[in-house]
């Protein structure tokens, strides 16, 4: 099986999802997940953009050890600067460079003829080869560039000493033949094409990224640079977890398979998800809540018969259980800590006690706790939030007829519990103007989602929020049986992290004065 070699983005183009923030501890969190998994090369952010990117990409490099760490960077040297020193520490840096090749980014956005992109790539490429033994050089648009530049520029990369040869698609443009033509045409075209590795990169924007990709392995492509979940800008970029299952499903076809530890898939995918605020919808491929799920009577009678009927993947490849309710307020510690052993958690004895008093107070308001509940109770919990504030005790009053009032009694530093009353045009509202007056703190609420975890009557809420104070945003996530909790929780959570992050920007500020 030849292998192909995958490149995850979901640090940096995934995160460039409208309404999507992660901090430093959320994308170390996730490269810690995406080093389980297995991936080959990480795309850990674009540390010219800001001063907090750069920081995240250097916290990412110095924590994982057995992949490839990539910063990204535009052709200017300032751009391969800020790489150089995010990537101080790395075990394995590389630099990802790119300049846009199509005529309709040359014109429009570049303005440059093609003499002047194929000199300032050039430029970019040989200074970026004093710092960094590996370089991947990516044509931006190339899926709407001439054949014979695009060839003119991956043979200037090569003999420039570039690694690894990226071909985007980078507005989701082409359809799978004529995506997997254009490597066809560069390996029979290009002198020394062999001296590269050919990467592709496809976005969304019609549907076409995965398929895209698989055309592209058809054609020789040895890497494939996608996200998880397919997060990424607009439509988002091909979902990693797609084409891994694709050629491990299909193996005889495709005659290629990834690395990837796949039963970390699916613990990937939720920790993406939850982190990231961006729900994955129930028909999702792969990792979607219904992707194993039978509903018609004759797709059961079908799987009771024989499974191969209606499924043609197992759940247990992705890493999720077939049982679902399997636990309640009667259970002990002992079978808990199995159930955490069997779904992946090794807690320690603290960390074990505090999951299991959680477990114990869930149980006591549902009949039921399935793995999802306890899922998202051990995940919640591994997160670590700075509490400055923490909800102690909350009040609602509502009536269709009345002005909803909340109450809310919350923890603060080397202080008394602050309480705090106040009205709202909502039951949200009013909590949110209650936490708001208890804290002292003016913020703008940007985004309110809400998700069931489980199903059911009793199942458990997850509420995301985004807060924002000038320039300053942060993202939040609260989880209760009462929905009203949930939000008041998440709403805290962001609060916190908001804080922080201002501490962090007024010292950057200061340090820039």
């Amino acid at each position: 099986m030849r292998k192909i070699y995958v490149f995850d983005t979901t640090l940096r183009d995934g995160e460039q999802s409208p309404g999507v923030n992660l901090n430093t501890r959320e994308k170390v969190e996730i490269a810690y997940q995406l080093e389980k998994l297995g991936i080959d090369r990480m795309e850990a952010g674009f540390p010219a953009a800001s001063p907090g990117d750069l920081a995240s990409v250097n916290a990412v490099a110095r924590a994982v050890k057995n992949v490839t760490v990539i910063g990204l960077s535009r052709s200017r040297e300032t751009d391969i600067d800020a790489v150089k020193e995010a990537l101080q520490g790395a075990q394995d840096p590389c630099i990802h460079i790119f300049l846009a090749t199509s005529p309709i980014h040359r014109q429009h956005k570049l303005r440059m003829d093609k003499a002047q992109v194929l000199e300032t790539a050039q430029s970019a490429i040989r200074y970026a080869k004093k710092y960094f033994p590996k370089l991947e050089f990516s044509l931006e648009d190339a899926g709407r560039t001439e054949y014979d530049f695009m060839a003119e520029m991956v043979g200037m990369a090569i003999r420039e000493g570039a690694n690894v040869v990226n071909i985007p698609d980078t507005v989701g443009y082409l359809n799978p033949s004529e995506y997997g033509a254009i490597f066809k045409y560069l390996k029979e075209n290009v002198p020394d094409i062999e001296r590269v590795q050919l990467s592709a990169h496809c976005h969304n924007d019609l549907g076409m990224a995965t398929a895209n990709t698989l055309a592209a392995i058809q054609n020789g492509a040895d890497q494939i640079e996608g996200t998880i979940n397919g997060i990424g800008e607009r439509a988002g970029n091909t979902a990693i977890e797609e084409v891994a299952l694709a050629l491990e499903t299909r193996a005889e076809f495709f005659g290629a398979k990834t690395s990837l530890t796949l039963s970390e898939i699916s613990r990937t995918s939720r920790l993406v998800s939850k982190l990231t605020g961006m729900v994955v919808p129930g028909n999702k491929a792969i990792v979607g809540a219904n992707a194993f799920a039978h509903e018609s009577g004759i797709h059961q009678d079908g799987m009771l018969k024989e499974k191969t009927t209606y499924e043609i993947m197992t759940p247990e490849t992705i890493g999720l259980k077939e049982s679902k309710l399997v636990l309640g307020k009667h259970s002990g510690r002992h079978a808990f800590r199995d159930k955490l052993s069997d779904l992946g958690y090794d807690l320690s004895e603290e960390e074990l006690n505090t999951a299991f008093s959680r477990f114990k107070d869930l149980a006591d308001k549902k009949k039921e706790v399935s793995d999802e509940d306890i899922l998202a109770l051990i995940e919640e919990k591994l997160i670590d939030t700075p509490e400055v504030f923490r909800l102690q005790t909350i009040y609602v009053t509502y009536g269709n007829k009345a002005v909803p009032t909340a109450k809310v009694i919350i923890d603060a530093p080397e202080a008394e519990p602050i309480v705090a009353e106040a009205e709202g045009n909502g039951s949200v509202d009013a909590i949110y103007n209650a936490i708001d007056k208890a804290t002292g703190e003016e913020v703008t609420l940007g985004d309110y989602s809400i998700k069931s975890v489980s199903r059911g009557k009793d199942a458990q809420g997850e509420v995301h929020v985004v807060l924002s104070q000038g320039e300053v945003a942060a993202q939040g996530r609260g989880l209760s049986t009462d929905i009203l909790e949930a939000s008041a929780r998440a709403y805290i959570d962001a609060l916190n992290k908001l804080l922080e992050k201002r501490k962090t920007y007024t010292k950057r500020e200061h340090a820039s004065l």
